[in-house]
């Protein structure tokens, strides 16, 4: 650990020195209680809005995440095996050892969304009402889920000076660094990136009231933006290509397209949205007591010069 800096709390972040718990012969790993533990805050969060928007109960979330969740595990197991530098998808007995880590977002998230939408139609809900009630869970979720990289000594950032700089265990430390090298805590970055997304979104639902379904773009668009830079630190090896990391190119298409979805989507729902009408004009009828007298048949006679006595005057057609 390297000597506290004045004025700091912080010398650096220890790693967990396990990251499994062993209950008698039961074993359990702390990447997998994270993510766990992430499905089920976001759930409850997400069946609350969803009763407080009228749009389904929490036994309903519940009967949704079931399938959601799981296809987003085994989605972002898959991208992770088929992208993966060490070409996991040459080891078949690798590809199950979840544990391990090696979940790749951007499939889990695509999995995820369309065998959820799949499941709300299913259950005969609004599913742009249920997306939007659930978009701030989602971020919450990855927010704790993040921490199992903790757990694990993994993914972390290039070597660092900041005074929250992570330990690694020098079995777990990358070939070329030195005992006692500090790394920046991606896993908390993004942590920290997911929590204040997740409190933005909400804000944003409350005070702007998009369109059904559009909050989940704003997720979509706001994830992938901390993700690009945060993917930016990293040193684990990574397939990349034009000076960027694979995930960093995922993600500049994804927020591009998120951004441009909200814009075309916003600019063809305008004249949908009820103008504002002009307030209608007061008709003031002149009141008998201010000198003008109605116009019937005596007004009409009278100041009429006839020209034939006894003849009836002319009226107006």
């Amino acid at each position: 650990m390297i000597a506290p800096i004045p004025g700091t709390l912080l010398a650096s972040i220890p790693s967990p020195s396990d990251g499994v718990f062993n209950i008698g012969p039961l074993a359990i790993h702390a990447y997998g209680m994270m993510i766990a533990l992430g499905v089920v805050a976001a759930v409850w969060l997400a069946g609350r809005r969803m009763e407080k928007a009228g749009v389904g109960t929490r036994d309903d979330m519940s009967s949704i995440a079931m399938w959601a969740v799981g296809a987003g595990v085994i989605g972002a197991r898959l991208y992770y095996i088929v992208t993966d530098k060490s070409q996991p998808w040459k080891e078949p007995g690798r590809w199950l050892k979840v544990w391990e880590g090696g979940l790749g977002i951007p499939g889990g998230l695509l999995a995820g969304v369309l065998v959820g939408a799949w499941a709300i139609k299913r259950r005969g809900l609004s599913v742009p009402g249920v997306l939007t009630a659930a978009a701030p869970a989602i971020p919450l979720a990855q927010a704790i889920g993040r921490l199992g990289n903790w757990w694990n000594q993994e993914l972390f950032g290039r070597p660092t000076t900041l005074p929250w700089g992570l330990e690694i265990d020098d079995a777990k430390l990358p070939a070329g660094y030195t005992s006692g090298t500090l790394f920046h805590p991606t896993f908390l970055y993004e942590a920290l990136w997911n929590l204040a997304l997740c409190g933005l979104l909400i804000l944003i639902d409350k005070r702007m009231k998009l369109r059904p379904g559009r909050l989940l773009a704003v997720y979509v668009a706001g994830y992938f933006t901390g993700r690009f830079w945060i993917e930016g630190l990293r040193i684990d090896p990574a397939n990349a290509g034009g000076g960027l990391r694979l995930n960093q190119w995922v993600s500049m298409f994804v927020v591009a397209a998120a951004v441009l979805y909200l814009f075309i989507d916003r600019r063809r729902h305008l004249h949908d949205e009820p103008a504002a009408e002009p307030a209608a004009e007061e008709i003031v009828e002149p009141a008998a007591d201010e000198g003008v007298e109605p116009a019937g048949d005596e007004g009409v006679d009278e100041g009429v010069d006839d020209s034939v006595e006894g003849e009836s005057p002319v009226s107006a057609d």
